[in-house]
C-alpha cells in the first residue's frame, strides 16, 4: 500500500479546523460544538468541522437575504458574473490535486475517480458562467396599443443540501446555476463529507463572489438540514440524497411553498443484447456498479443480460470483479475504496446476506478485505428474480444483480418493474432496438452503448421515486428563475 502523504497546504488547513463560511467570514458553530470527519479506510479522524444548529442556519439565511436584497450580486452586470464564475472554475482547476486528495480521503474513492469529479465540477462552473449573459425574456404579440414582454428574474435565496458520495460535484450543481442566474445560496453538505465544499466556498470568495452570496454551513441533517429546508426565508431548495429524506424535504417546504427539486435514489437497469460489443458492455457493467464502491444514485446495479450471452457475460464480469484491488482512496493503485461508514457497510452486508437467503447465486468470491476500514468486496449475484430485495431496493454499495431476459419486451418489463426511474443503459448495435427501448424505459437518462457519462449541458434527474426537477443543462433556467409578465398600455399617438 502506497498512500500518498497529506499535501502541506492541506495539513495546516485541517489542523486549524475548517470553519463554516457565513457572510464572507469563517465561523464556528454558535454553540462551539464540532463533529468529526473520519477516514472511511481506517476510521481515523481527519479533522473536525462546526456542528451547526438552527440559529446558525438563520444567520446564514439572513446573510443570503441581505446580499440578495441589496443587489451586490444580482444587480451586477451579467458579464461580471460570468467573469467571477469563470475565475471559480480556474481556481478549482488550479487546486485540483488538493481537492481530489480531500475527496479521496474523506469519501474513500480512488484518487483517479476523485480527479474526474474535480474535472466535472470545473466544467459545470465554466458552463454556467456562460449562462449569466443568456437569460432572455420574450416579446409577445398582444392587443393593439400594448407592449407585452416577459422577464427572467432570480428566485431569491436558495438552499442546497448535498449527499456525501460526490460532494464537490453535487455542490457545483447547486452553486453554479444558482449564482449564474443572480440568486444567493445557503449550502449544507453531508456531515460525512464537508471538506471539499468548505474549500469551494473559500475559492468562490477568492474568485470575487461577494460576501453573503454563498454561505456554507456544516452539521447533521436533523440539526442543520431540517431548519434550512423549513426556513421561510428560503425560496427554492435543491436536495440530493435518499428518497426517504426527499419526502421529508417536500413536507418541510409546505410552510412557505418554496420551490423544491429532488435528485433521489435509483435502481437502474443496464440492458445487454447479444449483438453488442461484449468487452465494452462488461467493462461498463463493472464500472457502472463498482465505481465509488457502488455509492452512486445512477448505479447500473441491475444488469439485464440476454439469455444467449448470459453465461459468457457473467463469467467475464465475475472474473473482472474478483480482480479489483481494494484499498484506501489515497493509494493510487486502488480500484475500489471502502464504503463511507460502518453503518453503510452493515447495511450493504445485510443485502448480501438477503441475496443468498432469497436464492440468488453469489458468483464472486467472499474474499478478505483490508483491515480497519469499511470495505465490502465487489459482489455479483446471478439467478436473480426481479422480486428479490437485491433487485428491487437501492443498496448503495458494490452489489450487482444479473437478470436474464429473452426479448426486448421482457427487458422493458423487468427494467420498469421498480418505483425508481433515474437512469438506464442499453447495449446493442441495432439502432431500431436501441431507440425502441429509449422510448419505453421510464428513466431520466438512457445511455446507449455507454454508461454513466455526464456533461454539464445535459440535464440530469429522474422519474417516480427518483425525484423531480432536473439539474444541469438549460433546464436550470426554470429551476433558478421566475418568469415575470409585463404589460404596458401605450397611449395613442
Amino acid at each position: 500500500m502506497s498512500v500518498r502523504e497529506v499535501p502541506e497546504t492541506l495539513a495546516s488547513w485541517l489542523s486549524d479546523g475548517p470553519r463554516m463560511v457565513i457572510d464572507g467570514a469563517h465561523r464556528p458553530a454558535s454553540s462551539g460544538s464540532v463533529l468529526e470527519t473520519e477516514d472511511p479506510a481506517t476510521g481515523d479522524v481527519i479533522t473536525s468541522v462546526p456542528r451547526a444548529e438552527a440559529r446558525d442556519v438563520d444567520a446564514a439565511v439572513t446573510a443570503a437575504a441581505d446580499a440578495f436584497a441589496d443587489g451586490r450580486w444580482r444587480a451586477l452586470r451579467p458579464g461580471r458574473r460570468t467573469e467571477v464564475l469563470t475565475a471559480v472554475a480556474g481556481l478549482i482547476r488550479a487546486h485540483r490535486d488538493e481537492l481530489a486528495y480531500l475527496e479521496a480521503w474523506e469519501t474513500g474513492k480512488p484518487l483517479r475517480q476523485a480527479l474526474g469529479e474535480i474535472a466535472l465540477a470545473t466544467d459545470v462552473f465554466r458552463y454556467y458562467a456562460g449562462w449569466a449573459t443568456k437569460v432572455l425574456g420574450t416579446t409577445l404579440p398582444t392587443a393593439a396599443g400594448a407592449f407585452a414582454y416577459t422577464l427572467r428574474e432570480p428566485v431569491g435565496v436558495c438552499g442546497g443540501i448535498t449527499a456525501w458520495n460526490y460532494p464537490l460535484v453535487l455542490a457545483s450543481w447547486k452553486v453554479a446555476p444558482a449564482l449564474a442566474f443572480g440568486n444567493t445560496l445557503v449550502l449544507k453538505p453531508s456531515e460525512l463529507a464537508s471538506l471539499t465544499t468548505l474549500r469551494l466556498a473559500e475559492l468562490c470568495l477568492e474568485a470575487g463572489v461577494p460576501d453573503g452570496v454563498l454561505n456554507v454551513i456544516t452539521g447533521y441533517g436533523d440539526e442543520a438540514g431540517a431548519p434550512l429546508a423549513e426556513h421561510r426565508g428560503v425560496h427554492k431548495l435543491a436536495f440530493t440524497g435518499s428518497t426517504a429524506v426527499g419526502r421529508r424535504i417536500l413536507h418541510a417546504s409546505e410552510d412557505n411553498l418554496k420551490r423544491v427539486s429532488l435528485e433521489l435514489g435509483g435502481k437502474s437497469a443496464n440492458v445487454v443484447f447479444p449483438d453488442t460489443d461484449l468487452d465494452a458492455a462488461v467493462s461498463a457493467g463493472l464500472s457502472g456498479v463498482f465505481t465509488n464502491a457502488g455509492q452512486q444514485c445512477a448505479a447500473g446495479s441491475r444488469i439485464l443480460v440476454h439469455t444467449d450471452i448470459h453465461d459468457e457475460f457473467v463469467k467475464r464480469l465475475g472474473a473482472a470483479a474478483d480482480a479489483m484491488r481494494l484499498g484506501p482512496g489515497r493509494d493510487p493503485d486502488s480500484d475500489m475504496g471502502p464504503l463511507i461508514s460502518a453503518r453503510q457497510r452493515e447495511r450493504v452486508l445485510e443485502y448480501v446476506r438477503a441475496g443468498s437467503e432469497q436464492g440468488a447465486h453469489r458468483l464472486t468470491a467472499d474474499r478478505d478485505v483490508p483491515d480497519g476500514g469499511h470495505y465490502v468486496a465487489p459482489t455479483v449475484f446471478t439467478d436473480v428474480d426481479s422480486r428479490m430485495r437485491i433487485a428491487r431496493e437501492e443498496i448503495f454499495g458494490p452489489v450487482a444483480s444479473v437478470l436474464r431476459f429473452r426479448d426486448a419486451d421482457e427487458a422493458v418489463e423487468i427494467a420498469n418493474s421498480t418505483d425508481f426511474g433515474l437512469a438506464a443503459g442499453v447495449w446493442t448495435r441495432d439502432l431500431n432496438i436501441a431507440q425502441h427501448l429509449v422510448g419505453r424505459l421510464r428513466a431520466g437518462t438512457v445511455w446507449v452503448n455507454t454508461y454513466g457519462v455526464l456533461d454539464a449541458g445535459m440535464p440530469f434527474g429522474g422519474y417516480g421515486e427518483s425525484g423531480h426537477g432536473r439539474e444541469l443543462g438549460a433546464e436550470s433556467v426554470e429551476m433558478y428563475t421566475e418568469t415575470k409578465s409585463v404589460w404596458t398600455q401605450l397611449a395613442a399617438p
